[in-house]
């Protein structure tokens, strides 16, 4: 819990304390363990969940079984908040990346609370403009930009999420994440490494200069962290 009493999560924290006091009762703390599978698509919810810390991967299937992330979400947002707020039908797969902690709510609770409380319905449909307005970015960088500038786009991602240099990943975690082959992010992990901006080793990489990774990046971290904070109502 923070300061306020709440979980360490911005949609939990940003909520009035009306809506709050509604949805506590039905909030359970779990642990987010590395490669649970948290909702599949096409099959019915049972829980919504807002990150404390680590992240959960949003991604899609193909037909030819290829898996695309389409979004990462962690302590800013929620897990399958607009699905439950729809048919309960999870659109998406989602699976945790980095391990950490949520508050699981089941989706009755979270539907009978968001039919209740129309500024807990508003800040879930925001999230869900923001996370859709990220996919949009995703898409765009990932149709225009190289991979060197999407790699560094994705590890800054994380970073924000997990709020730690080293991140538990492999190369192939990051090509599939990313939608691209194996060596081509071999390639740019090692020039990344030559220029003294990362460091990996079996199963980790290390960020070891932020602003270098930064630099690398494209404008579309930017843009859409700006527009992440503009459609939820906070601080650019």
């Amino acid at each position: 819990m923070t300061a306020s009493g709440r979980p360490p999560n911005q949609l939990l924290q940003m909520l009035d304390t009306a809506s709050f006091d509604l949805l506590r009762p039905h909030l359970v703390t779990i642990e987010l363990v590395r490669e649970t599978v948290l909702s599949q698509a096409d099959v019915a919810l049972r829980h919504v969940y807002f990150p404390h810390d680590g992240a959960v991967s949003i991604a899609v299937s193909l037909s030819e079984g290829q898996i695309i992330e389409v979004a990462m979400i962690g302590r800013d947002g929620v897990v399958a908040g607009g699905a439950a707020l729809a048919d309960g039908i999870a659109v998406s797969d989602a699976v945790v990346l980095f391990p950490g902690a949520a508050s699981a709510v089941e989706i009755s609770a979270f539907r009978n609370v968001a039919a209740a409380s129309v500024p807990f319905r508003g800040l879930v449909i925001r999230h869900e403009q923001a996370l859709f307005a990220r996919a949009q970015q995703s898409l765009i960088c990932n149709t225009l930009h190289p991979v060197e500038a999407r790699l560094a786009r994705w590890l800054l991602r994380a970073h924000d999420l997990s709020d730690r240099e080293t991140l538990p990943l492999t190369q192939e975690t990051l090509a599939q994440m990313m939608g691209v082959r194996r060596n081509a992010v071999s390639l740019v992990a090692h020039a990344l490494q030559r220029a003294g901006i990362i460091r990996y080793s079996r199963g980790q990489i290390e960020i070891t200069d932020l602003r270098a990774l930064q630099a690398t990046s494209c404008d579309c971290y930017f843009a859409a962290k700006t527009d992440h904070a503009r459609l939820l109502g906070l601080p650019p």
